[in-house]
């Protein structure tokens, strides 16, 4: 898809991106690959030094190797285990258990991480493309849009010099305040979780094994408290504001060290970074307004007992960056977009429903509905699995094996190398070997349609296909399944589909 030739441009740039986080650098990257011209503006002068998110999943990390930045990333990641939820006495309420080994993603299925180590890769990688300009210290204020895009006007704040420019699309990748989605005048949609905690880093002295790899939620109804592990000697404690917490006081070493006293002493570890967050849980309705997009915590914010908010924002840019690519070639009507949120509101709405749940069973408070809790749950400990959840309708064709909307595994091929590498960054159908001879066509048809064609008889893929009654399956670029082909006849159908977007495109 890379390769494709990209219309005349009527703008400055194909594309703005408000905000240099790990969404909008993620999005960068993604749209570079496309050959797209793109213009980040961050109003930051540098990367927060600091840790914020520590964790990302396998499904990030298929991402990140697109990117190209994976094998950088690994040696400074912790594999994580998984969580346990206990009670006050130490009882054991729910284990949710993360493999260590590598999974269908071709990673591992948890990683732990020091966000600033992520953000210099992405900006990193960002800097090598020729097509990208990143304009820190640039605030934008104001969004109008035009017939044929959108002009964009900020304030350098290092000089106070006013600029404006034009893009085709914009999208706020702006953080939970964002200015784009003032401007597309959509509102948030409350799922009911407003809770205090404060967050405190802390980088240990030396290692301390007996501390756990594993993340733990104390659910104490005195003070509900969550440990979990990062890269290296990095901890992280996250504690619940109570009722009659001095407010004042909440970030003060003495107070910290008070509340890490269970754990740590001054003389183990120093105190990296506190914060007071309130976990919020909110959904946007409405990701797109005309040439206006959002995408992050601009389009959604979840409570952290899932460690699913910054890869939310990597899923989101993953499922938008080739959609945007699309339009912006003239494959496909702008409509396409509208699938974005059809597709990722309902998936990313379930992970943080599912987060409000742990977070009701956390943050009880109430020392007899605690108690009441203990009851229930330990008489039968709950084995927590990670959803799965499929995409909302959109650019996917249903099948009765349920495996259309669902993300495809990456398996190692016959040569050792990943899926995803010898794909590239654009539609695959993988195929088993025998269906060339049935149809010798084949080849051609997918050449036609743009679509990588991978025929391998690698025994993970058999299994693959062999759990789902496919003979080939099409992959779009965010490794999502587009359709599944139980037989040849279906096979042509799935062409069909992939290409009437664009012949509608191009009509």
């Amino acid at each position: 898809m890379s390769n494709q030739t990209i219309p005349t441009p009527t703008c400055d740039y194909d594309v703005a991106i408000i905000g240099l986080g790990p969404t909008g650098a993620t999005l960068g990257n993604l749209l570079a690959i496309q050959g797209l011209r793109v213009l980040v503006l961050e109003r930051d002068k540098d990367i927060f030094a600091l840790p914020r998110a520590v964790h990302f999943d396998g499904e990030c990390m298929r991402v990140f190797q697109t990117i190209g930045i994976a094998d950088a990333l690994l040696p400074n990641l912790f594999v994580g285990p998984g969580m346990k939820f206990v009670n006050a006495q130490g009882q054991l309420l729910i284990d949710w258990p993360r493999p260590t080994h590598i999974g269908p993603h071709g990673w591992c299925a948890s990683y732990k991480f020091h966000q600033p180590d992520l953000e210099n890769a992405l900006r990193e990688r960002l800097a090598q493309q020729p097509n990208v300009e990143v304009r820190l210290r640039h605030e934008v204020f104001s969004l109008d849009e035009t017939a044929d895009g959108v002009q964009v006007r900020f304030e350098d704040t290092r000089c106070g010099k006013l600029g404006h420019t034009t893009a085709r699309y914009v999208v706020g990748c702006d953080g939970a305040r964002s200015i784009a989605r003032r401007f597309m005048g959509t509102e948030l949609t409350d799922l009911k979780s407003h809770e205090r905690w404060v967050v405190v880093d802390v980088m240990l002295n030396a290692p301390r094994p007996e501390l756990g790899d594993v993340s733990i939620q104390y659910c104490d109804p005195a003070r509900p408290t969550t440990y979990t592990r990062g890269p290296g000697n990095r901890r992280r404690w996250e504690i619940m504001v109570m009722p009659g917490d001095d407010s004042t006081q909440l970030t003060t070493p003495e107070w910290l060290w008070d509340k890490l006293a269970r754990w740590i002493s001054p003389a183990d570890a120093r105190l990296e970074r506190s914060a007071v967050y309130t976990f919020h849980s909110v959904v946007a309705n409405g990701w797109r307004r005309g040439r206006l997009l959002l995408a992050g915590d601009a389009a959604h914010q979840t409570p952290p007992f899932m460690g699913q908010g910054m890869a939310a924002g990597i899923r989101d840019a993953s499922n938008l960056a080739w959609k945007l690519g699309a339009v912006l070639r003239g494959e496909a009507c702008d409509t396409l977009l509208d699938t974005y949120e059809s597709e990722r509101s309902p998936h990313v709405r379930e992970f943080i429903e599912t987060a409000v749940q742990l977070g009701a069973v956390i943050q009880t408070t109430h020392p007899e509905l605690a108690n009441a809790r203990d009851d229930e749950m330990a008489a039968a400990i709950r084995n927590f699995v990670t959803p799965q959840p499929k995409l909302g309708p959109g650019e996917w064709v249903d099948d009765p094996s349920g495996t259309a909307g669902q993300i495809a595994p990456q398996p190692r091929l016959n040569d050792g190398r990943r899926l995803d590498d010898v794909v590239g960054y654009r539609f695959a159908l993988v195929a088993l070997p025998e269906l060339l001879s049935e149809c010798p066509d084949l080849p051609d048809q997918a050449a036609r349609a743009d679509v990588e064609l991978i025929a391998s008889d690698e025994a993970s893929i058999r299994e693959w296909f062999r759990s789902t009654g496919a003979v080939a399956q099409l992959v779009r670029p965010d490794r999502y399944v587009f359709g599944v082909a139980p037989d040849r006849h279906a096979l042509a159908q799935l062409f069909e589909e992939t290409l009437t977007h664009r012949r509608t495109a191009n009509a």
